[in-house]
């Protein structure tokens, strides 16, 4: 009996194996690793980040086993994405012998990960709670459009993660801009707003992720919530330069009509798209009486049956609202390999 238990919860001692496909790399888990640990123990390069279960960088496809979660992979993990068999591998310890697993195969080469030194040379506000900061690295930043940083500022207890605003330029970028959205009590950004940060040397992570733009030749679908129009904007804009003959939808929401910001750049953006680009701002609290005559309620409210027909999506903030779009753009047919997103959390989330 004790035994049985031991393979069902996956306490037993003896060490098991992982296979990675498709690059067919099986490796030994040893008691006690996750998924994640394990192969990074073996020197594979695992995508991965936050390792605490909350990024969904290191999510992959289970093919084959069973696994134990340390947290459920439901707290990240759209359901879409559970019942197509994804797990986290940071949360995942194996049960059986053998746990096949399967990672996407990224359609381009990402620059590797470096440490940079920077100071925040400009802060402009965009709206009530959102800056638009500019800060300064002491040699080119390469990164992929879609990619984030970790910023480490000396006092602070952890790194915070922001994504790239702009495209990226050929041999790197030595100014960096971010959306920062103010955590009300949040050690950094409460720092940051009352312009304590400004000038004061601090270390960058970057570039991380593999949110970016993906090859195709169908419809793209991009949703943003709040400042998860950074990574969003860096992109197409990295795309209009690039002359992508790909429609392009472009939900973005907000509360109020101060809540929306970068207006006249995402207008260029559009007039100067090769192919159709539709721009749909979306209030979930105008007041009644002021006069707005665009769309209102949910972003993923105005998330179509035709905008959806033969598209990538490309989903950017509050976790609630992705987790509503990977369910809506599922229900119009869309692929969930073809849904790709970046979980915009801050201190509370986690």
């Amino acid at each position: 009996m004790r035994s049985f238990i031991k393979s069902i919860f996956g306490h037993s001692n003896t060490p098991k194996q992982l296979q990675i496909l498709p690059q067919g790399v099986t490796l030994t888990v040893e008691s006690g690793q996750t998924l994640l640990q394990a192969a990074l123990a073996h020197g594979f390069p695992y995508p991965h980040d936050c390792t605490v279960g909350t990024c969904a960088t290191c999510k992959v496809r289970l093919k084959q086993g069973r696994v134990r979660e340390a947290t459920p992979f439901g707290y990240t993990l759209s359901k879409e994405e559970l019942d197509a068999g994804y797990i986290l591998s940071c949360q995942a310890f194996p049960r059986d012998d053998l746990t096949v697993v399967e990672l996407e195969t990224p359609s381009e080469e990402l620059p590797p990960t470096e440490m940079y030194s920077g100071s925040i040379v400009g802060v402009e506000p965009l709206t009530h709670d959102i800056l638009k900061v500019v800060v300064r690295t002491d040699r080119p930043v390469n990164y992929v459009a879609g990619q984030y940083a970790n910023l480490l500022f000396p006092g602070l207890d952890r790194a915070r993660s922001y994504s790239f605003a702009a495209a990226p330029q050929r041999g790197g970028r030595t100014t960096l801009t971010f959306f920062i959205r103010k955590v009300p009590g949040g050690a950094f950004t409460e720092a940051l707003f009352s312009g304590q940060l400004e000038g004061q040397a601090f270390e960058i992570q970057a570039p991380l992720g593999s949110f970016f733009l993906r090859e195709g030749n169908g419809p793209i679908v991009c949703i943003a919530g709040g400042s998860g129009l950074a990574p969003l904007l860096s992109v197409l804009e990295h795309a209009r330069n690039r002359r992508i003959r790909r429609k392009c939808t472009l939900l973005f929401g907000a509360r109020t009509q101060t809540d929306l910001y970068q207006l006249d750049t995402l207008r260029s953006l559009a007039a100067n798209w090769v192919e159709a680009f539709e721009f749909v701002p979306v209030l979930s609290h105008e007041p009644a009486d002021s006069g707005w005559q665009g769309a209102r309620g949910l972003v993923t409210d105005y998330i179509t049956a035709d905008m959806a027909v033969g598209a990538q999506a490309y989903l950017c903030g509050p976790p609630a609202m992705v987790d509503s779009a990977i369910t809506k753009l599922s229900q119009h047919g869309v692929p969930i390999e073809d849904i790709y997103y970046d979980k915009f959390t801050d201190s509370r989330d986690k």
